[in-house]
């Protein structure tokens, strides 16, 4: 049984420029929980953070990834779960009812990069970051904290790959090479013959 392809990572490392083209890649069906969010409310998640803030923006992540996660729709070809390629935003991991469901809808890729090439992509996009904004610091200085502050979170991935040196083709290939092999050890059979995954 095939598991859903999560991606995850903190901001600027490449989810929205990798997941498109992993799931063009793999024929599957690409999406975005930020952009559900976006659709939902009507607004962009800076103004969502602007007129009711982080808790009520992380709320509707909750939301919308429970409601992906729990996806009952089977493939027409394979019967297995529908396959998808699923990009999170940068602190949905830290949500422990979103990692678990997450970690139950398939396997967890978690892009990083370094500091430094995450504030460089940061600063030549015109996306508004909230989260940035905090504390009135430098960017590069917020971006360390915030990576500090989401390490553990992370760290439930099943595989982190680093994309700082990487260009969008290459970051592909290294995250389908990820998923498979683990998606490949979810559903071999254990020791006891049961199946796991």
């Amino acid at each position: 049984m095939t598991p859903k392809l999560i991606l995850t990572g903190f901001m600027a490392t490449g989810k929205s420029s990798v997941g498109p083209l992993v799931a063009h890649r793999l024929g599957w069906i690409f999406v975005d929980v930020d952009s559900v969010i976006v659709a939902q409310a009507g607004k962009p998640i800076a103004q969502i953070f602007a007129d009711h803030g982080e808790a009520h923006f992380r709320r509707l992540e909750r939301e919308v990834v429970a409601h992906l996660a729990a996806d009952r729709r089977r493939c027409p070809q394979c019967h297995g779960p529908y396959p998808e390629v699923i990009s999170t935003g940068g602190g949905a991991l830290v949500d422990k009812s979103n990692c678990a469901a997450l970690k139950r809808a398939g396997v967890i890729v978690c892009l990083t990069a370094r500091p430094e090439v995450v504030a460089a992509r940061v600063e030549r996009s015109k996306t508004r970051r909230p989260k940035l904004a905090e504390g009135g610091k430098s960017t590069l200085t917020r971006i360390k904290e915030l990576m500090d502050e989401r390490a553990d979170a992370y760290a439930h991935a099943d595989v982190q790959i680093d994309g700082s040196d990487l260009t969008v083709d290459q970051l592909a290939d290294r995250v389908i090479s990820a998923f498979a092999a683990h998606a490949r050890r979810r559903c071999l059979p254990s020791s006891d013959g049961v199946r796991s995954g």
